[in-house]
């Protein structure tokens, strides 16, 4: 196997999860073989560059090895090499620092109660009243 269709590939790598995405991706111009835009049936070779734009990520992957089948993501991971810059793998970090998790009530204590409800709206900013 010489060369592999670039939708199966990007598949097969787990890099969407089916390939009907990984078609449109490639449609929508987010996916360049190259310096060139990719078509679906466009073939990769080992040893070229693929640039995928997904999630707001621009992933550069070197393909090392050619698949048709979805293998496992252990076996995946070794099919191309990740040379996407750290800044881009940090984006989503970056974006992160000072966001806080979801709030987390103590087990057993119950609903809050309407002036505990107040308070918290009060606290986090969110509560308004409407004026008639």
């Amino acid at each position: 196997m010489e060369k592999v269709r670039i939708d199966k590939w990007l598949w097969s790598i787990r890099i969407f999860k089916s390939r009907t995405l990984a078609s449109d991706a490639i449609k929508s111009g987010k996916v360049r073989i190259g310096e060139a835009n990719a078509k679906p049936a466009d073939s990769v070779v080992v040893g070229q560059m693929v640039y995928v734009k997904k999630d707001g990520f621009n992933l550069e992957l070197l393909v090392k090895t050619l698949i048709e089948k979805r293998v496992s993501a252990t076996i995946a991971v070794e099919c191309y090499e990740n040379l996407t810059p750290v800044e881009e793998m940090n984006k989503y970090k970056e974006w992160y620092i000072g966001k806080q998790g979801a709030e987390v009530r103590e087990r057993g204590t119950g609903r809050p109660t309407k002036r505990e409800r107040r308070e918290i709206e009060g606290f986090k900013g969110g509560r308004f009243e409407l004026e008639w």
